[in-house]
């Protein structure tokens, strides 16, 4: 609802300068302390008009008209800024819209195909703590872009045949694989147990390089017990991921890639640029010109590829199937990721856009799956999803358990992945798994408890015959301070899906659900909803609950989180 809000006011803005003969691309417009919304135009068309920015702006604010049933209301000048408030109509059509759309509120204001890829974790084991943030982030804007209205592919890419995979392939004829286990923590045992010998014998890496060359150069049986390594470690992260309400549309292999004949042929284009030299044997691209002074290697002396080189097939084949690519990679991948950008970029193909995350720790310190030191997603969860089955316990224990069970999994499954989300890619953090369950803090179980008290109040309300939810309300009655901040809030969410989709910072919409929890809870607090004694004003309200329990639930499904009705 905001962004018409906004091309209104842009209208009528472009609008009033047209009548004055002034014209630019851009009103300046931004968020305002003081109004709904500001603009900075009279700075910006000052020195064009020969006037003082104050006098410009209050004579483009007395060429405004408004049009009739206009979402503007009141706009005044404050010095050389135009503040614009929106007007009743804004307020009344926010809650007729979202009563009518429901969970289509707020969205489909964009088009066009993306392909974003996030987690591709090896599959050598499980996934782990280090991992999750990958994912979260990755899920969370495939969940935004969709709201605003992508067709958005998501895609795991699974090296299928680095030295990792080798070593696994290699472990699992060696060492019996525990069938009773999940088989990405089974594929870590064996995993771990090679290493060990790798580090005791390294004579025997010869082994290692030997299956890289056979898998590589086609040779059935190699490829074969790569194949069957991936397939168990990659059925295991999956349940992980599925747990954490995490999907993906697409796996596709690195391997093919080096059977489809793609990587030999990138290699060729790569080679026509001129930018190839020889460095010991191994084939390696000059990218000086883009900034980068180490160069790139894509084939090693033995005449292999590398990881890099198939991920340039990969992003080439990418390229030709969507309008945009998008890569959620972590901290450790800024040099390659610009690197892989340069290189596509001297090849005339189309570059992904990347998201770069700090990596998140538990307090325990780091983690590595080689040495065997870390601490599992499926081992947090389950810890997680106990310390929210015992909350539970202790806030509902005349409830039955399968309640408990539901509500324990939506609340730590949440708690996870909003503490997560909630800090932006860039910066790192540290999960604290007790605080986030915190129902006193404004993490996910206060907003998860804000939608259920909607669901709540609506219940009573309904048992009582208080409330009709097909019946006619008058929003125009709804003029408390806290109400109308509530309406606006959630009038506010299309921006906040344009905002993120725009900046790929899900961080803003966990921000603003707790926001708008908050806006929530001060409104019920403060106005009589079921008790107050006119029919019409307790209809309105009763259905502006009905709003907040609305965005409150889309708000929470962009999140990936549960919305339950009842904690």
């Amino acid at each position: 609802m905001f962004l018409e809000f906004k091309r209104q006011v842009t209208e009528a803005l472009e609008n009033a300068l047209a009548s004055l003969g002034y014209e630019t691309d851009d009103m300046g417009l931004e968020p305002s302390q003081h109004a709904d919304i500001a603009s900075k135009v009279a700075f910006r068309l000052a020195a064009q008009a020969k006037s003082n920015p104050k006098e410009l702006a209050e004579k483009i604010v007395a060429a405004i008209e408004l049009p009739e049933g206009s979402l503007i209301g009141n706009i005044k000048t404050v010095g050389p800024y135009i503040n614009i408030e929106a007007g009743r109509n804004y307020v009344d059509d926010t809650v007729n819209r979202i009563l009518e759309e429901k969970e289509a509120f707020g969205g489909n204001f964009c088009e066009g195909k993306i392909l974003l890829e996030h987690t591709s974790a090896n599959p050598n084991g499980p996934l782990h703590v280090g991992h999750i943030r990958n994912s979260i982030i990755g899920d969370t804007l495939v969940r935004i872009l969709k709201k605003a209205g992508y067709e958005v592919e998501t895609q795991y890419y699974v090296n299928d045949m680095g030295r990792q995979i080798a070593i696994v392939s290699w472990a699992l004829s060696l060492f019996d694989f525990d069938t009773s286990r999940k088989p990405d923590h089974a594929i870590a045992d064996v995993y771990i147990k090679a290493n060990a010998i790798l580090n005791e014998e390294p004579e025997k890496v010869a082994e290692i390089d030997k299956r890289m060359q056979l898998v590589e150069s086609g040779d059935e049986e190699t490829i074969k017990s790569f194949d069957e390594a991936v397939s168990l470690a990659v059925t295991g992260i999956k349940q992980t991921l599925l747990r954490m309400n995490v999907s993906h549309d697409s796996f596709p292999h690195e391997s093919s890639y080096i059977r489809s004949g793609a990587v030999s042929r990138i290699v060729e284009e790569i080679k026509a640029t001129g930018r190839t030299e020889d460095d010991n044997g191994a084939l390696v691209v000059d990218l000086s010109d883009y900034g980068f002074e180490k160069t790139l290697v894509i084939q090693r002396s033995d005449g292999t590829s590398l990881y890099t080189t198939r991920d340039l097939a990969y992003h080439e084949w990418k390229g030709e199937r969507a309008d945009r690519l998008i890569d959620v990679l972590g901290a450790d991948h800024k040099l390659i990721s610009g690197q892989l950008k340069a290189t596509l970029n001297a090849i005339g193909k189309k570059e992904p856009e990347i998201v770069i995350f700090e990596f998140v720790s538990l307090p325990e310190g780091s983690m590595s799956t080689r040495r065997g030191k870390f601490i599992s997603a499926d081992d947090l969860l389950e810890q997680i999803e106990e310390s929210a089955y015992a909350e539970v316990q202790k806030r509902r224990p005349e409830m039955e358990d399968e309640f408990k069970k539901d509500v324990a999994s939506m609340v730590g499954i949440g708690a996870v992945r909003y503490d997560i989300v909630k800090v932006s890619p860039e910066k790192s953090t540290v999960f604290n798994w007790e605080e986030a369950l915190d129902f006193e803090k404004q993490g996910a179980p206060f907003i998860q408890y804000s939608h259920a008290r909607a669901c709540n109040i609506l219940k009573k309300a309904e048992e009582e015959g208080k409330w009709d939810p097909a019946g006619k309300i008058d929003p125009s009655l709804l003029t408390e301070d806290t109400e109308v901040d509530l309406i606006k809030k959630m009038a506010a969410f299309d921006s906040i899906i344009d905002i993120c989709a725009r900046d790929l910072k899900p961080h803003t919409i966990a921000i603003y659900s707790r926001e708008l929890a908050d806006a929530f809870n001060q409104f019920y607090r403060f106005v009589p909803v079921v008790s107050a004694e006119e029919d019409d004003i307790r209809a309105s309200r009763l259905a502006l609950v009905n709003c907040a329990r609305i965005v409150l639930a889309n708000a929470l499904d962009t999140l990936g989180i549960g919305a339950p009705e009842s904690m």
